[in-house]
């Protein structure tokens, strides 16, 4: 067998340093997929490297990225400041994307002179999460990005200037844990015109949501809010809303009034996904709630709700749902097994025959957190009958007790489709 030659040190190195002669937009692309640490440490590689992370359009500080060995406050952001103003003095050319994402960082009025900095710049992504101590203020700067297309904030207090005339090029808004005044959040959203994403989580100083952006397609709320509209929201096709707190009988609401559910649907014509969580079926079963909509859901094929199934209201506010919605593939019922207070006849609710509806595409249904009354067998009886082309159902019991009773009374219930399968599984 014959042996190749040794190669000599010119011929290792030049194999070794292959990447090294790669296009410099392709180098800018890994060097922004290393952690800020690593990017700055390539200087160290050869000469030719010097520097190269100082063009890299993505910077990135989180704690991956800066891991500051102390347990000294000061200490810590003392060297957390040192190392951002080194790395942004340091940096030559555009910042399209900024995170700043430390979970040692306080909202430190050092961040008001990096926001300064980036807004003379083309920044496209702007993201802010402070997880330690009060809420940020956000300097009025930040509201002058013209080429803003996604920003994301935390723990932060928005207060726009009076002349802020909104993100022209803003496609993805996400808002956690921040504050904001209610006309504010309106002239927020309605002034983003090329708004797609909107997510909401935990905020503070808005209660109503009134939500106009004729370009969005998905919206995500959940946190303490009295009441929610859309307009102008025809494309909006995806769409998840969590009420944290119970809506009480006794408040100032007049079950002869105007159905929230009618309201809620009459701007979203074309929801194809829609997740009802926490006790946002209440909010909607607020008012006189009709057997059905007036224009059905022609294109919603996921429905995910949230159920007390000892609450005659939400009942019926499901039963209107499911009525409205005749292209469903696939549901999700998350039942409330706490909650034990009977609000109207319930027990035979949903055996009534006038219910009697088609769900000529339902495949897929899943349900959560039962335990095995009346109610709830009821419905998984509606759905069974009423599903030709159902393949496959699964039981979730709240605890092992009720599993094998409800196992017992499943066997029994009649199905339409004869391929349709029903899985009970254990906790």
């Amino acid at each position: 067998m014959q042996r190749e030659p040794p190669k000599f040190p010119c011929e290792i190195d030049t194999e070794l340093d292959r990447i090294s002669s790669l296009p410099g937009h392709v180098l800018g692309q890994i060097l922004s997929l290393l952690p800020i640490r690593d990017a700055v440490r390539t200087s160290a590689l050869k000469r030719k490297w010097r520097y190269k992370w100082s063009q890299i359009p993505h910077i990135v500080f989180d704690s991956q990225g800066i891991s500051i060995s102390s347990q000294d406050q000061t200490t810590i952001k003392n060297k957390l400041v040192n190392i951002i103003d080194h790395i942004l003095l340091l940096h030559n050319g555009p910042i399209y994307k900024f995170k700043l994402s430390h979970c040692d960082l306080l909202g430190v009025s050092d961040i008001d002179r990096w926001i300064l900095h980036l807004s003379r710049g083309s920044t496209k992504e702007f993201v802010l999460e402070i997880w330690k101590g009060q809420q940020y203020k956000l300097p009025s700067c930040l509201f002058s990005f013209k080429n803003l297309v996604y920003l994301e904030l935390f723990n932060c207090l928005l207060k726009p200037p009076l002349a802020f005339k909104g993100f022209r090029n803003l496609k993805n808004l996400d808002l956690q844990h921040v504050t904001l005044a209610q006309e504010v959040f309106e002239k927020l959203i309605s002034s983003c015109a090329m708004l797609e994403r909107l997510t909401l989580i935990n905020f503070d100083g808005f209660t109503h949501l009134n939500i106009n952006a004729p370009n969005l397609q998905f919206f995500d709320v959940e946190g303490l809010f009295d009441d929610v509209s859309f307009e102008n929201t025809f494309v909006l096709a995806l769409v998840s809303i969590g009420l944290y707190v119970n809506v009480k009988n006794d408040q100032n609401v007049s079950y002869g009034s105007s159905s929230k559910l009618l309201r809620f649907f009459v701007n979203l014509p074309h929801v194809r996904r829609l997740e009802i969580q926490s006790y946002f079926l209440k909010y909607l079963a607020i008012g006189k709630v009709p057997s059905k909509l007036p224009k059905p859901c022609i294109d919603l094929n996921y429905l995910s709700i949230r159920l007390n199934f000892n609450d005659y209201e939400e009942n019926s506010a499901a039963l209107c749902l499911l009525r409205s919605c005749p292209n469903l593939q696939e549901i999700e019922i998350l039942a409330h097994p706490e909650e034990q207070a009977v609000v109207g006849p319930v027990s035979d609710f949903w055996d009534d025959d006038h219910w009697k509806c088609l769900f000529g595409q339902l495949r897929l249904v899943k349900i959560v957190g039962i335990s095995g009354i009346r109610s709830e067998l009821d419905c998984i009886k509606f759905l069974l009958s009423n599903s030709p082309v159902l393949e496959k159902m699964t039981i979730k019991p709240v605890s092992k007790e009720e599993g094998w009773e409800l196992v017992k009374q499943l066997l029994h219930l009649r199905r339409a489709s004869i391929q349709a399968e029903v899985f009970h599984l254990e906790l």
